[in-house]
C-alpha cells in the first residue's frame, strides 16, 4: 500500500429490548463475560508476537539469497509474498483488533499494485467475512447472560453452527418465536480486552506493514479503530443505529435494512437477510451485478446522511448483500457516523467549484473549513490540480471504477518528488470531516474491487448538498 493511503486516511444487568414487547420479564443481571470462559490471551499474544519474529527470519533469509547472487527484485517479491501469507494467516486466526485491522486493510486492497496484491488477495477477501467460531457452550452461556436463563423459549429453532463470524462477534441463524427467520449476533466474551490488546500490540510493530505495503503507516488507522472501540462494542448503540436505518429505508426499492427484533448489550436479534454477499460479486459476479452493486453503494453512501441522519461507517464487502439481484442489503451498524444535519454543505460546494475550475473559490472555502491551517501559503491553481483528478468519477454521467484508476491516484499522491505529494502534506483534515473522508475512501476502494460502472454524478446531484448550487 502506498503513502497516499496514509494521507487519504488521516485526512452489567440490562433488560433485553424487544420491539413491541416492552421490557422483557425473564432477564436477570448480566456481567461482561460468561463465567469459566477462557480468553485465550496467552495464545493470542504468542500468535501476534510471531509476526515480527517471522519477519526477522525472512529478512535474514533475504540477505543470504542476495549474497548468493539472486536478483534483489526477485528476493523482495518472494519476501513480500511470504510476509503476506504469514500476516493474513495470523490475522485470520484471531478475533479482536487483529481481525478488525485485517478487514479494514482489505478495503484498500484495490490501491495496491497488482504485483504486490496478487499473492494475498484471496486472503484479504476471506478476512472480509470469516473468522474462527466460538465453542457452542460459549454461545449458550452468552445467550443465557444476555437473554435470560429461558432464552430458548424465545426461539422456535436455533442453529448452533455460526452462519458468519467476524472481528468481535458471530452470527447464528434461528427462527424467532413468531416464525420469522432471524440473525442472532453474539459478541465474543472478552472482546473489549482482546480488541484493545491486539491494537496496542499491532501498533508496536507497525514497521512490519511497511515491508508489505511500502510507505504505509498503520498507526493513524489503528488510532481511529481504538477511538471507536467503546461505541462498536455497545450492541445497544448498534441496535439503535440499525433501527434508525431500517426506519429510514422501510419499503425502499433500492436499499433494504433488516429490522431489529430484540437487543441486549452483547446480543442483537434482527430479521434474516438473504442475498449474494458482495465478496462473491467481487470474486465472480456478472457485469450487471457489479454495476448494480456499485450504483447502490453510492446511493447508500450519499443518501443515508439525509435520510437516516447517519453514515454507515464500515464499508467492507462483508457488510453488504445483493438482495433479489437489484437491491442492496445492509448489515452491521456497529460503526456509524451520526450526522444530525446531514453531510456538510461545503463538501458539495467545493466539489462543484473544483469541477467548474474555480480555483480561487475552492482555496477560500478550504481555508474557511480548516483544510488549510492559518499561515500556510499554497497556490490556488496547485490545490485545484491536486484535487481535480480525484473528481473524475463525477465529472460526467458515467464512470467505471477500476483497480488501475485507484492505483494511479495512489501513485500520483505517493511519489515524494511530485508536487501533489508535497501539497498533500500541507493540507489538513478537520476532525468533523475525518470519518466522512475515511468512509468515502473505503467505499471507493470497494467500488474499484467491484470494477463497477454507474452514473455516479446523478447520485451526487440528487443527494450531495451544495453540489447543484
Amino acid at each position: 500500500m502506498h503513502r497516499s493511503l496514509t494521507s487519504l486516511l488521516r485526512i452489567g444487568a440490562v433488560p433485553v429490548r424487544e420491539r413491541g414487547d416492552g421490557p422483557a420479564g425473564d432477564n436477570g443481571d448480566v456481567s461482561d463475560d460468561a463465567p469459566g470462559i477462557p480468553r485465550g490471551s496467552i495464545s493470542r499474544t504468542a500468535r501476534l508476537a510471531s509476526l515480527p519474529l517471522g519477519a526477522a527470519g525472512r529478512a535474514t533469509l533475504g540477505i543470504g539469497k542476495r549474497l548468493s547472487g539472486q536478483a534483489p527484485e526477485a528476493v523482495t517479491a518472494e519476501l513480500q509474498q511470504r510476509t503476506a501469507e504469514q500476516l493474513f494467516a495470523v490475522l485470520g486466526q484471531l478475533k479482536g483488533g487483529a481481525m478488525k485491522l485485517g478487514q479494514t486493510l482489505s478495503v484498500f486492497e484495490a490501491a495496491v499494485p497488482e504485483e504486490v496484491a496478487a499473492p494475498y488477495r484471496e486472503a484479504l477477501v476471506k478476512l472480509q467475512e470469516e473468522a474462527p467460531p466460538m465453542p457452542v457452550r460459549t454461545v449458550h452461556a452468552v445467550l443465557a447472560q444476555q437473554l435470560g436463563g429461558t432464552w430458548r423459549t424465545r426461539f422456535r429453532e436455533f442453529d448452533d453452527q455460526p452462519a458468519a463470524a467476524a472481528s468481535i462477534g458471530q452470527v447464528h441463524r434461528a427462527t424467532w418465536r413468531d416464525g420469522r427467520d432471524v440473525a442472532v449476533k453474539i459478541q465474543y466474551p472478552g472482546a473489549a480486552t482482546a480488541l484493545m490488546a491486539d491494537l496496542n500490540q499491532l501498533s508496536r510493530f507497525a514497521r512490519l506493514f511497511a515491508t508489505l505495503f511500502p510507505g504505509l503507516d498503520v498507526k493513524p488507522l489503528i488510532a481511529e479503530l481504538k477511538a471507536r472501540v467503546v461505541e462498536e462494542l455497545d450492541y445497544g448503540l448498534e441496535a439503535d443505529a440499525q433501527r434508525q436505518f431500517a426506519a429510514a429505508y422501510a419499503g425502499d426499492e433500492e436499499i433494504v435494512v433488516p429490522r431489529v427484533v430484540a437487543s441486549a448489550p452483547k446480543v442483537i436479534v434482527s430479521e434474516w437477510l438473504e442475498g449474494l454477499p458482495l465478496s462473491r460479486v467481487i470474486s465472480d459476479g456478472t457485469r450487471e451485478q457489479r454495476d448494480r452493486a456499485g450504483h447502490l453503494m453510492a446511493v447508500l453512501h450519499f443518501s443515508a446522511p439525509s435520510r437516516a441522519r447517519a453514515l454507515h461507517a464500515d464499508p467492507h464487502p462483508g457488510n453488504f448483500r445483493l438482495v433479489d439481484g437489484d437491491r442492496l442489503g445492509v448489515i452491521d451498524f456497529g460503526a456509524t457516523a451520526r450526522l444530525p444535519d446531514g453531510l456538510p454543505e461545503p463538501i458539495g460546494r467545493l466539489v462543484r467549484w473544483a469541477l467548474e475550475g474555480r480555483a480561487e473559490d475552492v482555496l477560500t472555502d478550504l481555508r474557511a473549513e480548516g483544510f488549510i491551517r492559518p499561515g500556510v501559503q499554497v497556490d490556488a491553481r496547485g490545490v485545484h490540480d491536486y484535487l481535480r483528478p480525484m473528481l473524475e468519477p463525477i465529472e460526467r454521467h458515467g464512470f467505471r471504477f477500476t483497480r488501475k484508476w485507484m492505483q494511479e491516484q495512489a501513485a500520483r499522491l505517493a511519489d515524494p518528488r511530485s508536487e501533489a505529494s508535497r501539497l498533500g502534506r500541507q493540507l489538513n483534515l478537520p476532525p468533523a470531516y475525518l470519518l466522512i473522508h475515511r468512509v468515502t475512501i473505503g467505499s471507493i476502494g470497494v467500488l474499484c474491487q467491484l470494477d463497477a460502472a454507474a452514473d455516479y454524478r446523478s447520485v451526487c446531484e440528487e443527494w450531495l448538498p451544495g453540489f447543484t448550487g
